[in-house]
């Protein structure tokens, strides 16, 4: 029996890669189609040649000489138009197409321009031939600029978005809410506001300057390990408070969850008033691994099962690295389904030189916090 459930897990698998390829051919056809008929009646009406009423017109006679053929009403071949118009500067035709196809044809390999070098640099073409028309064109109709198209292509690409779920996320804004944070919050909250609020709620960095290194004894920075941080955190729980944000509750550190036979340490609990739910916090001494987030994944699916209570939202889960390669993190993260996010912390003598300036506002937020006695 477990070898005809490896054999179907092979086969499925084998299939579904072949449907991706598959529809991902058939997406790039159809842009490049859809953006060279763009072109043709584009140049066409907006210039005068064609009289008015011409695009209801030739959507009708198409719809004569091919039958059952869909997709070019009158409302697509203007969205084909208007697809055109909005990535025209970024995209030119392929001397290969030019040679082999007549003007006629508008048939188009998109390829990147170097006219708009910028934008071809963060414009990953790959993504953008993966996803459908549909999705292209509720993007263009709901962005007002090129970063933030690219942003929601990206977004939609990663996370394999459908047209509702990309319709949620551009009706929250969350491109003018998003962090730098690399996070799966958008895919792993069902909720598009909670997952909007998730990602304004952290940071990318978080700068531990009321730890004291030179009282730790250590001759590199790089040596102090992680249960040396969480303890310094603990001590200064309330300074840790005010570097994370509003409404977290800080419930413990070392906190023991038990599944089976066994017990589990969680580095930092807290509770988030505003997110009304846990937040498991792990510490790492080095460089972000992938395997870092099975463990904490982990983490959240136990507390979720045993310590979660009704009307609470799933839990939260932020790794805190030295370092990390932001590119790494999106592919290790988007495919796991509880929330997580991953952000490095400094050290006072590690703190980047942007974040100086902020030093004597932090001290005097400590200061004025350490006189309140806020009870945490």
């Amino acid at each position: 029996m477990n070898d005809y459930n490896k054999a179907v897990e092979i086969i499925k698998s084998a299939v579904l890669e072949s449907q991706y390829r598959a529809a991902k051919g058939v997406n790039a056809v159809q842009l490049s189609l859809y953006f060279g008929i763009g072109k043709y009646v584009s140049e066409n009406t907006r210039t005068g040649v064609w009289g008015t009423g011409a695009v209801e017109n030739i959507s009708k006679r198409l719809s004569g000489e091919l039958p059952g053929l869909r997709g070019f009403s009158p409302r697509n071949l203007k969205n084909m138009r208007l697809f055109y118009e909005n990535w025209k500067d970024i995209f030119v035709k392929s001397a290969t197409a030019a040679a082999d196809l007549t003007e006629e044809k508008v048939y188009y390999n998109l390829l990147l321009s170097d006219k708009m070098a910028a934008v071809a640099a963060v414009l990953n073409i790959e993504e953008f031939l993966s996803i459908g028309f549909t999705h292209h064109m509720e993007i263009i109709s709901k962005t007002k600029n090129i970063e933030e198209r690219i942003f929601y292509i990206h977004q939609t690409y990663i996370n394999g978005w459908n047209k509702y779920a990309l319709r949620d996320m551009l009706k929250a804004d969350i491109y003018a809410h998003q962090g730098s944070l690399p996070n799966n919050f958008t895919n792993a909250i069902a909720d598009p506001r909670a997952a909007l609020k998730a990602v304004g709620m952290f940071k990318d960095e978080y700068l531990l300057d009321f730890i004291n290194v030179e009282e730790l004894d250590v001759y590199d920075i790089r040596d102090i390990d992680e249960r040396v941080v969480e303890n310094e955190i603990v001590k200064n729980i309330k300074n840790f408070i005010l570097c994370l944000g509003s409404s977290f509750c800080f419930i413990g550190n070392q906190h023991k969850i038990s599944v089976g036979d066994e017990e589990f340490f969680i580095d930092l609990l807290f509770y988030n008033r505003d997110l009304h739910c846990l937040v498991a916090i792990e510490l790492k001494k080095g460089k972000f691994k992938p395997s870092y987030l099975g463990q904490l994944n982990f983490y959240l699916s136990a507390l979720d099962d045993n310590e979660k209570k009704d009307g609470e939202n799933p839990s939260i889960g932020l790794l805190l690295c030295r370092d990390m390669d932001k590119a790494v993190v999106e592919l290790a993260i988007r495919d796991y389904n509880n929330p997580m996010g991953v952000a490095t912390y400094s050290l006072p003598n590690e703190v980047p030189e942007k974040y100086k300036s902020l030093r004597p506002i932090m001290q005097k937020a400590k200061e004025l916090l350490e006189k309140t006695g806020d009870i945490l």
